[in-house]
């Protein structure tokens, strides 16, 4: 199964960058042992327009015609709904052993997801009500995906 993470928004090279990649790198590694073959991070332009509402919908366009159709949509959302590392790993785990291809977790720009990502996503997940850099937020994810990949192999990286 392939793993993608899709934001608005470049990161800039340093600190963050380099914790991105060093938790991408660790999950493609342990990846594949338990059946995640690709591990991708795809950075998307923000929008220019003026208004709000117009960024929003522009960016969720482009992020909506990143996604592969039949791919499982996790929304990063303030408004979403926290879970536990073992809880992620679930929905990983699940998702791989009923056959779906492609995961896609989609970060919105500074302004947050329009509804049309909301209503196309079959989960909205949280990393807390605090709101957080989104370059951060991909480093948090890729953590995430890294830990869950350690759960499902029976890794001891995660101590409960």
């Amino acid at each position: 199964m392939q793993i993608r993470i899709i934001a608005i928004g470049r990161m800039k090279r340093g600190p963050e960058t380099d914790h991105l990649d060093r938790y991408v790198t660790r999950a493609r590694q342990q990846g594949r042992a338990v059946g995640f073959t690709q591990v991708d991070v795809d950075d998307l332009v923000e929008g220019r327009a003026d208004a709000t509402s117009t960024r929003k919908d522009d960016e969720a366009q482009r992020l909506l015609t990143a996604v592969h159709d039949d791919a499982l949509l996790i929304a990063l959302d303030e408004r979403g709904t926290t879970i536990s590392s073992k809880a992620f790993a679930d929905i990983l785990g699940e998702a791989r052993d009923d056959g779906v291809r492609s995961v896609a977790f989609v970060i919105g720009g500074p302004d947050g997801l329009a509804d049309a990502i909301r209503h196309r996503a079959q989960r909205t997940i949280s990393f807390g009500k605090m709101a957080l850099p989104h370059g951060l937020v991909r480093v948090v994810l890729a953590e995430q995906i890294y830990r869950a990949i350690t759960i499902l192999a029976g890794h001891p990286y995660h101590r409960e």
